[in-house]
């Protein structure tokens, strides 16, 4: 009986014992998650303290810098709107849609040629029914600049071969482009050019060229014509050529002239153009 008592009491005890050491544990526990923010909020305490000095240097700069300073931070803060523009940029780059060029029908068999007239090298041929867009012509809409739908590369036709099917050819800038360039040959040496009243004879020294290669010469000359200069090239087959150049214009009359083979064109001489005789002058300034 003594014994039950004892185990009873030492029971009593054990269970008193673990009940109070389950309570502590969830307590120690706690103790150390609570002790734990303390931990964290110490060392936080810390680099507080050391970015203290941080805004105060700060502060002391930016009073100086203020006035400057209000203007920048007004944009940073709103950062989206910095986005904003390349929205807006995207329209700038793009003008090439905004740009619609007339379309165009070839109404016959076509040379397009490297330049506004049939002075100039053929590049592609163009069949009936083929589709161009019209992207430029020359100063009175006689020949266009064209971008064929079934080739790469653009050149120059005839205007009265293409049909305009939308668009308004007149509207569209003048243009002039390079021609394909050639170093096989050299460009034509001794060139002169003399005048007689509104005649103007070119002669050059002829260049070398295989019977193949050989295309003559292109002159491409800025006369003066009805009081206003006219761009007109021309292809000769020789060394001279006779070019009808009126007085009355504003701007003075050029020229030059390329040596022409069948891949291009050499690089060009100036044509030492002779001016008008200063006494014809009055006569022809009321044309202008």
């Amino acid at each position: 009986m003594r014994r039950l008592v004892v185990w009873l009491v030492g029971g009593a005890v054990l269970l008193a014992v673990g009940f109070t050491a389950g309570l502590a544990f969830p307590e120690e526990a706690l103790q150390p998650a609570t002790a734990t923010p303390t931990a964290t909020h110490t060392p936080t305490a810390s680099p507080s303290a050391t970015r203290s000095p941080t805004p105060s240097q700060t502060a002391s700069a930016t009073p100086s810098d203020t006035p400057t300073a209000a203007p920048t931070d007004t944009p940073s803060p709103s950062g989206p709107p910095t986005d904003m523009p390349r929205p807006s940029r995207t329209p700038t780059i793009t003008p090439t849609p905004t740009f619609d060029p007339p379309d165009g029908r070839v109404l016959q068999q076509a040379n397009c040629r490297y330049g506004p007239g049939a002075a100039y090298l053929y590049e592609w041929g163009l069949y009936p029914k083929n589709r161009v867009d019209i992207l430029a012509r020359n100063h009175d809409g006689s020949w266009l600049y064209v971008h064929p739908w079934y080739f790469q590369g653009d050149c120059w036709v005839r205007a009265d071969l293409i049909e305009v099917i939308r668009g308004d050819v007149m509207a569209l800038q003048e243009f002039y482009g390079l021609l394909p360039f050639s170093e096989l040959y050299k460009p034509p040496r001794t060139v002169s050019a003399v005048r007689d009243g509104d005649q103007v004879t070119v002669m050059w020294s002829s260049v070398w060229m295989t019977e193949d290669d050989y295309r003559g010469y292109l002159i491409e000359a800025w006369l003066c014509v009805d009081g206003q200069i006219v761009f007109t090239p021309v292809a000769v087959d020789g060394t001279v050529v006779i070019l009808h150049d009126e007085a009355g214009c504003l701007q003075p009359s050029s020229a030059r002239i390329y040596t022409a083979e069948k891949h291009g064109y050499t690089e060009w001489r100036r044509i030492p153009w002779p001016p008008h005789d200063p006494a014809a002058a009055p006569t022809a300034t009321p044309a202008g």
